[in-house]
């Protein structure tokens, strides 16, 4: 974060600070610029010297959680080298846990793909690029693990992974979002078991 000589953040940094505490709380659409600025101890010309508008605050918002989502898959990948099935049931077992916290929102991304469908918001287009990069990582994951059919694992993993961020949203945490690292399990191992020979 960019600070003033004085040591305090600059305006713009706590506009994006404030702009993230509201928005994966209260949503996208239902924060306004006002009480962004107003909480930050802004100025909405400051605001929009530093974001063009609201949707590319939001974009830079979601920028920022995409960079938060891979620092918890990359942690979850780094505690198991060479063992991609290790590192996806360890990335399961870390999401099971922030899912099933209270005040958790699923993931900003899934929950602004689903605020703003038109193609060319901003704030979709970043969302739309994580997602890809997911399913990307995780074919490349499920292929390197001998998944018979890696691309159908992949796709199934990440159906699992967006099932928990909205089923958490709604059950909390006795939801089934707790089984998510045994559903994960139980897919890997469908996927990755020996054919018997007839």
């Amino acid at each position: 974060m960019a600070r003033n000589p004085d040591g305090a953040p600059r305006a713009a940094d706590r506009i994006l600070t404030t702009a993230n505490e509201l928005f994966y709380r209260e949503g996208t659409r239902a924060v306004g610029v006002d009480e962004i600025v107003s909480r930050a101890g802004a100025t909405k010309p400051t605001l929009y010297r530093a974001f063009p508008s609201k949707d590319h605050l939001i974009a830079a918002y979601l920028e920022g959680q995409g960079e938060g989502f891979w620092g918890y898959f990359d942690a979850a990948v780094q505690k198991h080298p060479d063992d991609p099935k290790a590192q996806i049931l360890a990335f399961f077992e870390e999401l099971e846990a922030r899912a099933t916290k209270p005040g958790y929102r699923g993931c900003a991304l899934t929950n602004a793909a689903v605020e703003y469908p038109a193609a060319d918001h901003p704030g979709r287009l970043v969302s739309v690029e994580h997602k890809r990069g997911l399913r990307e990582r995780l074919r490349q994951m499920t292929k390197a693990m001998d998944a018979r059919k890696p691309k159908k694992l992949a796709d199934a993993l990440l159906l699992l992974i967006e099932g928990v961020y909205v089923s958490s949203q709604l059950f909390g945490k006795d939801g089934p979002a707790g089984a998510a690292r045994s559903a994960a399990q139980a897919l890997i191992e469908a996927h990755t078991r020996a054919v018997e020979p007839e």
